[in-house]
């Protein structure tokens, strides 16, 4: 059997009608398959429902309207102008991350430190730009969903309605017995046919039953896809605020910063001498985990350092991911998981790894879903795994803890979780794609870095994240980075 890589979060779904901005990946269904029962039909039953069951299978193979073509084809030409422009911005980001990065390289000056925060400010406001596009281009798509959802709720309605139609023409001849049947068919041969249709009838009724069986697994996955594009939405929105509060605040820093040194390079120097960080400070920095919980930086980096060891994803990376700050304000552990997980992908999943670890299941926390628009939560511990996604990584992180089994609540099985998460995705062909289309003004760490990063947040959906997930976290692995090389040095 392939391999396949769940998501991180329940947040990374199969969509259908993609947008080439998300790449995403197959699911592995974990629900049972679903045994449907039968009434047992009669001879004399069959002609009529088997009507019934022509003119039901008919209406399901319909063609889609004019009216919806034209909307689809319209909803594609506006995704098509809107990626476009998307990606001419992204262009023009990059060029500033370049100029940025190649200050930064220069060393330590007052003009260059200048020059940094100027295409700081440019970039934050391309930035702006490009979310307000990504917004316009989530209204699509929310129109696009939405308009799905009510199609199939429909279909499931008139399915219903014939089906009742045919159950009540069983119901009104089962009581027909076995002499009235032979009477009615006095050859050999009729009656043989008759058996035949029944047979026929039997497989359609199956068949119609396991359509509207999948029509309503359809529905619950788009209502889950109208969920998180409402939420990345909402996202997009607090991260456009605030970046235009970066912007004035990195405005301040400029102009503080020339306030203070009246332009001397000589007192820009000292101001450095003055900020820079000692190694007993660092080492006992608090640290607070995404998925809560508290310890020394020191610590953490020690965690941090096997993971790498093991996996060769960078101690500082591995801890910007786990930071407390990454997380965008999303809540991380206050929820039951009887109304938090996906009742089938997460739930037996989440009963086995707790009864493995002797832990009462409703004793623990996990991250609550996003009620306002339905879709799920139940990621476990400071890595933040929904327990689908922790079974698929569990014998890997045992290699590396020893733990048997590792425990998702555990910050060392935590932190191997992580990094072997972020290996996965740092080296997919999304993010080694990603890095290539920009490798030529950006190091490909930093453009790989920010794709897993992403997909460490929302999964198939990373390309809404780069910026305002997958940004943060790159910048905030150089500070870790920097503070690592002082206890190092």
């Amino acid at each position: 059997m392939r391999y396949v890589r769940k998501p991180r979060v329940a947040a990374d779904i199969r969509f259908s009608n993609a947008s080439p901005y998300r790449l995403r990946e197959a699911r592995v269904v974990l629900r049972r398959e679903q045994v449907i029962k039968l009434p047992i039909i009669k001879a004399a039953q069959a002609a009529a429902v088997l009507a019934a069951m022509a003119m039901f299978l008919f209406g399901l193979a319909s063609a889609p309207t004019g009216g919806q073509m034209t909307l689809a084809a319209a909803n594609n030409e506006e995704r098509t102008q809107l990626e476009a422009q998307l990606k001419e911005l992204e262009g023009q980001i990059v060029e500033y991350e370049s100029t940025i990065n190649k200050y930064r390289t220069q060393g330590a000056s007052l003009s260059s430190e200048i020059k940094t925060l100027e295409a700081k400010v440019a970039r934050i406001n391309l930035q702006i730009q490009a979310t307000n596009l990504s917004l316009m281009r989530l209204n699509n798509e929310i129109v696009v969903t939405t308009e799905k959802i009510s199609d199939t709720e429909v279909s499931i309605t008139e399915n219903r309605r014939r089906l009742g139609e045919i159950l009540q023409s069983i119901y009104e001849t089962e009581e027909t017995g076995l002499i009235e049947i032979m009477l009615k068919n006095p050859k050999l041969s009729d009656f043989v046919n008759d058996f035949n249709n029944v047979i026929l009838v039997q497989d359609g009724l199956r068949v119609t039953l396991q359509k509207i069986t999948d029509l309503r697994n359809e529905l619950v996955d788009q209502k889950e896809t109208l969920a998180l594009e409402k939420s990345d939405k909402e996202a997009l929105k607090a991260y456009q605020d605030s970046q235009k509060q970066s912007a004035k605040t990195v405005v301040s820093q400029k102009d503080e910063l020339l306030k203070v040194t009246k332009g001397q390079e000589s007192r820009y120097k000292e101001l450095l001498n003055e900020t820079k960080k000692t190694a007993a400070e660092i080492r006992s920095r608090i640290f607070r985990l995404l998925g809560g919980g508290e310890l020394t930086f020191e610590a953490a980096y020690e965690l941090a350092k096997v993971a790498e060891n093991a996996t060769g994803i960078r101690a500082a990376f591995i801890l910007a991911v786990l930071d407390q700050e990454s997380a965008l304000g999303r809540n991380v552990g206050s929820c039951g998981y009887q109304t938090a997980m996906h009742p089938t992908r997460d739930i037996p999943p989440f009963l086995t790894i707790t009864g493995e670890l002797g832990i009462d299941p409703s004793s623990v926390r996990v991250s609550c879903p996003i009620t306002a628009h339905g879709a799920y939560g139940g990621a476990m511990g400071p890595a933040q795994f929904i327990p689908s996604t922790w079974v698929l990584y569990k014998d890997a992180i045992a290699r590396i803890t020893g733990s048997r089994p590792p425990n998702p609540w555990s910050n060392q099985d935590a932190f191997a979780a992580t990094a072997l998460y972020l290996k996965d995705s740092y080296n997919s062909s999304a993010c080694v794609n990603y890095s290539r289309q920009y490798s030529n003004v950006l190091p490909e760490r930093t453009l790989r870095e920010r794709c897993a990063a992403a997909q460490y947040y929302s999964g198939g959906r990373w390309f809404t994240y780069r910026f305002v997930y997958g940004d943060p976290v790159v910048e905030r692995a150089e500070r870790f980075q920097e503070d690592i090389n002082v206890l190092t040095s």
